[in-house]
Parts: C-alpha cells; structure tokens; sequence
C-alpha cells in the first residue's frame, strides 16, 4: 500500500537518545524542584527567577546535543515521500528542525522562542532570558517561555486534529501514552478507521494495544528500518 499523508507523533524518547534530559524519567525533579514547580503559570508568578533559570538551562543545552539517527531518518522521509509528511511534537527541542524536517508541529511550544505576555509577539531567542530582559518588539519587561506549562492549553490543536482525520498512517515515536491531549490522538485515528497506526517505542507505552502494529525498541534503530520500508511502497 503507498501512503501519501503521513502524521508522526514523537515524545522525549526520540530526544532522550541524544541526551536531551528527561525530567520524568528522573523522578520529576530539576535540582530539588518538581518539574510542576517551574513549569505552571502559578510557579511563573511566584518566583520568575527560578522558572526562567530552568529554561535558560535548558535552552543552553540545546547545541550540546545533536539529532539522532531517529530524527534523521522522519527528516529523510519528508524529503523522500510522494506525499505529504507532518511531524507533531510534544519535544521543545529543535532537533527534528536541526535534523531537515520541515513540517514540524511544536504542540508544546518550543524552547527557541520567547514570548511577550504584553504584546503577545513571539520571538526567535538562543541566549538567557531574565525578569528584566525588554520585549524587542514593546520593551516592556514581560517576556515568558514560549512554552505550553501544565494547564495551559496545547498550541495548533485544530491543525492537529484536521491532519488525523486525512492521515492514511499515524506513526507514534517515543511516547509514553498517558499525557492527553497527546495520548488520544491514536484513538481518534481509529475512531475515523481509515489509517493504519504504529507505535515505535523503546518499551510498550500505556497505549500499545490500540495500535495496529507496535515496533519496540531504540528508536534510531527502528525508525531507519521503518522509513526504508514506506519509501520503498512509494
């Protein structure tokens, strides 16, 4: 069968394997702070400080860390593919950007870009962001991380949801099933019964059952092999 609309969902894991750190895996902590701790808007309110320094860490990271041969290769399909590849991603990282894709879907924001909650303009941003930092665009002093917190509602959620009703493939890559919105995509794939679904992931994620095939293992060594495959339908 040739597919021709493809949507690919990719969590931590994928980035996990370029060393990207992943907070959940390590009890929810960041230097004795639960993640819930600096990453809400009530944390952001009650110590800017302390939430901006997480994502100055973070965002420091980011050329510490190369794609993988996982990003590599959704970057290869989209190049490759007789059709259309969309790649929605939970990561803030810009590792599939770095990697080639160009279609990437940042639901959760993305740690690149900063955020004026006076103006509301978004800029491109690679160095420290501090409580006093001006908005280029206002020079007002309320710039934020252009990221989704817990609570706030997942950006492009229309768009998502229109491309998982023309997919004819949902690929799940390195996610672990029980963050939603992100964990029902599959089962709205299903409920439109006109995709096959796959999950590849380094062990069965909570939602493995609801997918037609499950692929398990290191995502840089299943998801070379699986792109072979696809492009070779095409």
């Amino acid at each position: 069968m040739q597919y021709r609309n493809i949507v690919i969902l990719t969590g931590a894991g994928i980035s996990a394997e370029s060393g990207v750190a992943t907070f959940r895996d390590n009890g929810g902590l960041w230097e004795s702070h639960r993640i819930e701790e600096v990453a809400t808007p009530e944390a952001f309110a009650a110590d800017p400080i302390l939430v901006h320094n997480f994502y100055n860490m973070r965002r420091a990271q980011l050329p510490t860390v190369q794609p993988n041969d996982a990003h590599k290769a959704l970057a290869r399909l989209e190049r490759e593919l007789n059709g259309k590849c969309t790649i929605i991603t939970q990561n803030v990282d810009n590792l599939h950007e770095r990697a080639g894709s160009e279609s990437v879907i940042h639901m959760h924001g993305e740690l690149s870009k900063i955020r004026c909650e006076a103006c509301k303009s978004i800029h491109l941003w690679e160095i420290d962001c501090l409580t006093e930092t001006p908005c280029p665009n206002c020079e007002q002093a309320a710039l934020r991380p252009h990221i989704v917190w817990f609570g706030e509602m997942p950006f492009y959620m229309d768009d998502i949801y229109g491309l998982l009703r023309s997919c004819d493939v949902f690929i799940s890559v390195g996610t672990s099933g029980n963050v939603y919105p992100a964990a029902g995509f599959v089962s709205e794939v299903r409920r439109l019964g006109n995709a096959h679904t796959v999950e590849v992931n380094l062990e069965p994620s909570e939602g493995t059952s609801l997918f037609a095939e499950c692929r398990h293992g290191k995502a840089g060594d299943l998801l070379p092999k699986l792109v072979d495959e696809i492009l070779r339908l095409n």
